[in-house]
């Protein structure tokens, strides 16, 4: 599906659910009329104004969504009086209060306009797709010896270089196509072009929807200046730490294609949430909406949202209730939890907050304010599971987490019937290179092989780092032929980068160890490890710079 056809789709069903609740106003302004007709005075009238302050709540809630402002502003302020009345310790309304109850229900159809507004929408684009796992970043630099080694190094970690000598020949390519990735010396040496302003003055770039990434042989304040206008998201110093810029590529192209947020609504009005739901939906995320309160738990569990976007008042279930019970179980305590409610009472919102949730919307809320909120918070619940589940040098998982992702990938594979590939990777004499050229190139190494596993490795991959200088790799579905040719690649592509410090240069090879699940049907996860750990120390007694394939014991007795 194009844009266009993604923008018309939501469009029209947006224009359905608005349709749908103009059409509905007419009988909830009857109802409304009809409740405030059965007040007497007396004290028995309490029901009859909860049932009413619950009602223009909803509409409180909901008129701005649907393209009615006025209606939302005017049931808010009967909403709020009602409330009043409830909370006084003797209730009594009089026949002059009770006609201009009546006469401001009868009012609100006139908030209504004639034509609602459209509300604003973004569709999120659809990312490029390549036939395999290889992404084309378009460099633009005239020093050929910088061309060839940043070439060279970029495509051992499967990225796909288009080299430009000038600006000129950039633009006449991109009048036909786009790169995943530019990358612009700042200063060309023909002429001294200065590509900083060369760019901002180029339509084409200003259309650019990839991230940009400066080089520049000046650390000069100006020219960093033009990189951030310019939407630069980085700015690296020559004579350049290519590992490093290959880092920096590689998270960028992580956070783009990372998964989609996935948010949970809870909310009793079923047309609001739908509208949420198409709403965030067409923003990139995957939303879900829940209109069984009591199927919370299951719902989380099979969903795991990121974010949970809870109405406040609710028939059966406040808001706060249904949170209390998610922070009773200890997986998430951590969730985000939002309640997007009409109430404005500012008492009221921090009482709820401090039961269980950890921001307050208020309705109604305009769906770019609603998008942007909730991409900060699925952001920064994102971050935080980082910080507790991976290693802060890798971005890989950590020693605990990589061992219980193995050990799932295996009870999954015996499962479903399909194998599983566990393999165990380290460096090899990383201890000469912390000795001979520092513990800061030593960690630009381990960055390096991290950030080749994630580029050579597929998506449903699963990458540890296993300790130190060692890494576990989990291949689920991943016969032992193929794996074996993948991890191979692996090697020799590691085995072919540059480093150094202070112009000296040195590289460093890998030592692999690899057992498949078929081979070891009756063997667990942590087994299946130790097996493919013995496999590495084959490959580093055997001259490392290699890969190893572990044999069951009751298999190397029989070719004994």
């Amino acid at each position: 599906m194009t844009p266009t056809d993604a923008e018309q789709a939501l469009t029209t069903r947006l224009e359905e659910l608005r349709s749908r609740y103009l059409e509905r106003l007419p009988d909830e302004f009857a109802e409304l009329s009809a409740l405030q007709g059965r007040l007497s005075g007396q004290e028995q009238d309490r029901d009859v104004l909860d049932e009413l302050q619950q009602r223009l709540h909803k509409l409180a809630g909901s008129g701005g969504s649907f393209g009615c402002a006025s209606l939302s502003i005017a049931a808010r302020s009967l909403e709020q009086r009602i409330g009043a009345w409830l909370e006084a310790k003797e209730l009594s309304l009089d026949a002059p209060t009770r006609r201009s109850l009546m006469d401001e229900i009868e009012a609100l159809s006139r908030t209504v306009p004639e034509r609602p507004e459209r509300p604003a929408f973004r569709v999120a684009p659809e990312a490029r797709t390549t036939s395999d796992n290889t992404l084309e970043v378009w460099l633009v630099e005239d020093n050929a010896e910088l061309c060839r080694q940043l070439q060279q190094q970029l495509e051992s970690f499967n990225y796909e270089v288009r080299v430009f000598r000038s600006i000129d020949e950039l633009k006449g390519a991109m009048e036909s196509r786009q790169p995943d990735l530019l990358l612009v010396d700042v200063m060309l040496e023909q002429g001294r072009e200065n590509a900083t302003e060369r760019l901002v003055d180029c339509p084409q770039v200003q259309a650019l929807d990839c991230p940009l990434i400066f080089l520049s042989a000046n650390d000069d304040f100006p020219s960093r200046v033009r990189a951030v206008q310019l939407g630069a998201q980085g700015y690296f110093l020559k004579p350049l730490d290519v590992p490093r810029l290959v880092s920096r590529i590689s998270q960028i192209f992580q956070e783009r294609h990372a998964p989609a947020q996935r948010v949970l609504i809870v909310d009793d009005d079923a047309d609001l949430a739908e509208h949420m739901r198409l709403v965030l939906t067409a923003a990139g995320m995957e939303a879900w909406v829940l209109d069984a309160p009591r199927e919370i738990m299951e719902t989380i569990a099979a969903f795991r949202p990121e974010l949970v976007l809870m109405d406040l008042y609710m028939p059966e279930y406040a808001g706060t209730d249904l949170a209390g019970v998610i922070r009773q179980h200890e997986a998430y305590t951590h969730l985000p939890i939002v309640y997007l409610s009409a109430e404005t009472d500012i008492e009221r919102q921090i009482d709820a907050m401090g039961r269980g949730a950890d921001d307050f919307l208020t309705k109604p809320i305009s769906d770019l304010q609603l998008v942007a909120a909730a991409r900060a918070r699925v952001a920064r619940a994102r971050q935080l599971e980082e910080r507790i589940n991976k290693d802060s040098l890798t971005g890989l998982l950590k020693h605990a987490s990589i061992k219980e992702a193995a050990n799932r990938e295996v009870l999954r594979a015996r499962r479903i019937g399909r194998p599983v590939t566990l393999a165990m990777l380290d460096i090899d004499h990383f201890k000469v290179v912390n000795d001979t050229y520092g513990h800061a190139v030593g960690d630009v190494v381990i960055s390096s092989i991290a950030t080749l596993l994630r580029q050579r490795l597929r998506q449903s991959d699963i990458i540890g780092r296993y300790g130190g200088e060692e890494f576990v790799a989990v291949l689920p579905e991943c016969e032992a032929e193929h794996a074996r040719r993948v991890l191979e690649d692996i090697r020799r592509n590691f085995a072919s980068l540059d480093f150094g410090r202070k112009g000296e240069r040195f590289g460093c090879t890998i030592s692999i160890g690899m057992v498949c699940s078929a081979d070891y049907p009756d063997q667990d996860g942590p087994e299946l490890l130790v097996a493919a750990d013995e496999a590495l120390y084959k490959a580093k007694r055997g001259g490392r710079n290699q890969v190893q394939q572990g044999v069951p014991a009751h298999t190397r007795e029989v070719t004994d």
